[in-house]
């Protein structure tokens, strides 16, 4: 399994945008990105829609889900952005945290920096691990 999960609270925002351009930028079909929030929320912000969509990436039909244990163990790793403490921990699960400032209630100038920020780490992340 190299499944990668990219979790924050709520899963309404940093999560969804890197999952989403994980899947867009990645070179390994059999490889999938996903997300999920120890919190989620009853819908993706948003800010964040209009954001992405301005990229070409619609999020209106995807939903928040719950990280869960279960979740967590069927993937290679988890990238967090900012769940700290309430992330869960896995056994033989590869935990990377990335310390990403949360776009709920941020205009939507300051949402782009954090999707452009986001956008960019996960370009690295793809090239350094030959995903």
């Amino acid at each position: 399994m190299t499944d990668i999960m990219f979790a924050c609270v709520h899963n309404a925002g940093r999560s969804q945008m890197a999952a989403a351009f994980f899947n867009k930028h990645k070179t390994q079909e059999s490889i999938k990105g996903l997300s999920a929030g120890t919190n989620p929320a009853s819908e993706v912000h948003g800010v964040v829609r209009e954001i992405m969509l301005e990229v070409g990436i619609d999020l209106s039909n995807v939903q928040p889900v719950k990280l869960t244990p279960e979740l967590a163990r069927t993937v290679s790793t988890i990238v967090t952005m900012g769940c700290g403490e309430t992330c869960p921990y896995v056994p033989g699960v590869n935990i990377i945290d990335w310390i990403i400032v949360d776009p709920k209630n941020k205009s939507v100038k300051e949402a782009r920096e954090i999707r452009d920020e986001i956008e960019n780490r996960i370009k690295m992340f793809i090239a350094e691990n030959n995903y």
